[in-house]
C-alpha cells in the first residue's frame, strides 16, 4: 500500500432543512391552524482515529467531505430527519490543520477518538412556531442554515516509542528489520527507504515500536534530500537512537554532530530528546578495527557508543534492553511533569 502522510480535503457538513408552511385542512375545518414542521438538522462530519489505518491514500481520492444535509418540514406538524453524519476514519497520529492558516484544529493522537470537524446547519421552523395571540395563522417559516465548511490539512504523524535517525545508509533498515516483523527495502546505496516504517520489537515480554524515517542529509530542515517532509513523523516519539556507520571513512563525530544539528534546526525539542548513540556495521573489518578508537571520542564528550551489527545479531539484545530501559524512563518523566503541571494550574485557579 503506499503511503501517503499528508493531503488537503474540503469538509462541508449539511445544511439544516426548510420549514414547512401548512395548514390544516380537513372536512368541516376549512380555516385550521397552522401544521407546518421543523426542517431537519444537518448531519455532522465526523473523524475518528482508527488503528487499522496507516496511510491518507484514501484521501488522494476522496477530496470532499460531505455530510447528509437535513429533510425539509412537512405538514401535519412532522418534522423533517436529521442529516447522515459523514464518518471519516484516519489513521492515529493524524493532525487536522486549518488549510489557510495552518492553525491545529485537532489532534487524532488516541486509538478511538472522534471530533467533530464540521457541524451541521440547524434547520428551519415552521409556521406552527409562530402562532402567537395576534397572529393565529402565520405563514412565516425559516430556511435551514448552512452546515459549516472549510479546507482542511490532514497530517500524518507516527506514533512510535522510539524514532531511528542517522545518515542514509547507515543500517537503519536492517537494524528496523533485525529486531521486528517490518521488511523495508535493504540495498547498499543511499535513500533505499522512501517513506517511514513501523516495526514492533519485543523486548522480554514487553512491545517497542519503532520508526524508521529516510535517511537526513545536511540540510534536510530546509527540505533537502528527503529531509523536513518526514522529520515530523519523529516529533511524537520518546527517544531517539541515533545510528551512525562506522565503515563509512566520515568522522563519525561530524556524522553526529551534523545530523544534531539538522534536527535542531528543524525543531528543538526534537532535538532535546534522550538519544542512544550506536555504531553499526561491526562485522565489517574496517568498523570493527576504529569501534575502540571512535568509542573513545564519544566518551571524551560523556557520550556512550554502543556497538551493534544488526547483520550479525551482535550486540542487539543489551542494546535492545537499553532501548527499552530509555523508552520507558522518558515516558515516565514525560508523565510526571504533565501531571504536575496539570497539579500547578489547579492549585493557582481561584477559589469558586
Amino acid at each position: 500500500m503506499k503511503f501517503v502522510d499528508e493531503v488537503t480535503v474540503s469538509v462541508k457538513a449539511g445544511d439544516g432543512g426548510r420549514g414547512c408552511l401548512a395548514f390544516l385542512r380537513e372536512k368541516y375545518k376549512p380555516y385550521g391552524g397552522p401544521i407546518g414542521g421543523d426542517g431537519g438538522r444537518g448531519g455532522d462530519v465526523v473523524f475518528v482515529a482508527d488503528t487499522g489505518l496507516n496511510t491518507l491514500l484514501d484521501f488522494r481520492f476522496q477530496r470532499r467531505l460531505e455530510a447528509g444535509r437535513g429533510e425539509h418540514g412537512r405538514g401535519k406538524g412532522q418534522h423533517g430527519a436529521t442529516g447522515a453524519t459523514k464518518v471519516v476514519r484516519v489513521p492515529v497520529g493524524t493532525r487536522i490543520l486549518d488549510a489557510g492558516s495552518g492553525e491545529l484544529l485537532f489532534d487524532l493522537d488516541t486509538p478511538g477518538r472522534e471530533v467533530v470537524v464540521a457541524a451541521g446547519g440547524i434547520g428551519g421552523r415552521g409556521n406552527m412556531r409562530f402562532v402567537s395571540s395576534t397572529n393565529r395563522a402565520p405563514r412565516r417559516v425559516e430556511p435551514g442554515l448552512p452546515g459549516e465548511a472549510l479546507e482542511v490539512r490532514l497530517e500524518l504523524r507516527l506514533l512510535a516509542d522510539v524514532g531511528l535517525v542517522g545518515f542514509p545508509n547507515a543500517g537503519k533498515s536492517t537494524f528496523i528489520a533485525a529486531v521486528s516483523a517490518a521488511r523495508p527495502k535493504i540495498a547498499d546505496y543511499p535513500f533505499t527507504t522512501l517513506v517511514p516504517n513501523l516495526g514492533v520489537a519485543r523486548v522480554g515480554d514487553e512491545a517497542i515500536v519503532l520508526a524508521d524515517v529516510p535517511g537526513l542529509i545536511e540540510g534536510a530542515h530546509t527540505g533537502q534530500g528527503l529531509g523536513m517532509r518526514f522529520l515530523r513523523h519523529l516529533t511524537r516519539t520518546a527517544a531517539l537512537v541515533h545510528l551512525i556507520d562506522l565503515s563509512d571513512p566520515q568522522d563519525p563525530l561530524v556524522a553526529y554532530d551534523t545530523i544534531n544539528g539538522e534536527l535542531a534546526a528543524f525543531d528543538a525539542e526534537l532535538a532535546a530528546k534522550p538519544q542512544l548513540v550506536v555504531a553499526t556495521k561491526l562485522d565489517v573489518t574496517e568498523a570493527r578495527e576504529r569501534f575502540d578508537e571512535v568509542k573513545a571520542a564519544f566518551a571524551g564528550r560523556g557520550i556512550e557508543l554502543h556497538g551493534v551489527s544488526a547483520a550479525t545479531g551482535d550486540g542487539m539484545p543489551a542494546l535492545m534492553h537499553a532501548v527499552l530501559a530509555l523508552a520507558r524512563r522518558t515516558r515516565a518523566e514525560s508523565t510526571s511533569t504533565e501531571s504536575a503541571a496539570l497539579d500547578r494550574d489547579a492549585a493557582e485557579m481561584p477559589a469558586p
